[in-house]
């Protein structure tokens, strides 16, 4: 036998989920079932939470005539839920005063009192943080341009342990056997043509050695190769120029 405390249009949710519209705010789940009323309040649980919560009657609306998806009951006024009690909720509107263009009335013997410059101050605050903001986005496109140009000059590539070479010009076969050990590959290109190339690899590394010298008994190093046959490695020659060029035009063998 339904609660003779329950108003009729509510009657029928005492076994029904329902919705408030709109929904309790601070609420996260929408879906109540009824529980029980007094003359002044209703006693709704939320089906997932299991929340309580007691609001006043004269805050419950109309109930739909359809159920659904979901019975709607609805509400007189926006509530938010907080401190475990159902209330009101206000939307507070921050006006802010409009600077007037000549001086206010002036009550007698008091003088007259200037206008308020909100405005004024805020169109100020405004120009000094988009000098700000401007300021900021130059200093960003002047540091990109560095980066770029930065990284757009001529220099030569080495990794950790091709700079650990300490290399040069001056290195012939036994002083890099001195520094690196005996290689594990060790050839010479054709005999043909004015210059002679020696290439001495090492097992465990990623490049191989060149060097260089008008005979077989005079070759120094002018660099290194990856296994792409790409320099990686180059030292300058006593006339100043790099080998890096040279390095390039070498064929693989």
């Amino acid at each position: 036998m339904p609660d003779p405390s329950i108003p009729p249009e509510l009657d029928s949710l005492t076994e029904k989920p329902f919705s408030f519209y709109p929904a309790i705010l601070n609420i996260e789940h929408n879906e109540w079932q009824l529980s029980k009323s007094t003359w002044s309040e209703v006693l709704v649980v939320n089906r997932k939470t299991g929340l309580e919560v007691w609001i006043p009657r004269r805050f419950i609306g109309e109930v739909s005539c359809v159920d659904e998806p979901v019975m709607i009951v609805g509400l007189t006024k926006e509530l938010e839920y907080q401190g475990g009690s159902v209330w009101p909720h206000e939307r507070r509107v921050i006006t802010m005063p409009r600077a007037t263009s000549g001086a206010a009335p002036s009550s007698a013997g008091h003088g007259t009192v200037p206008p308020p410059k909100f405005s004024t101050r805020l169109d100020s605050a405004e120009r000094r943080i988009g000098r700000l903001i401007g300021a900021v986005l130059l200093v960003c496109v002047v540091a990109g341009l560095l980066v770029v140009a930065y990284s757009k000059r001529s220099v030569r590539y080495r990794t950790i342990e091709e700079s650990n070479l300490a290399l040069t010009a001056d290195d012939d076969y036994y002083s890099i056997v001195r520094k690196l050990g005996t290689p594990s590959g060790d050839r010479w290109r054709s005999d043909t043509g004015e210059l002679q190339y020696r290439l001495l690899a090492y097992s465990g590394r990623p490049y191989v050695l060149i060097l260089m010298g008008t005979d077989r008994q005079n070759a120094h190093y002018i660099g290194a190769m990856n296994k792409d046959w790409k320099p990686v490695h180059s030292v300058r020659l006593p006339n100043g120029d790099d080998t890096r060029a040279m390095l390039r035009k070498l064929g693989k063998w």
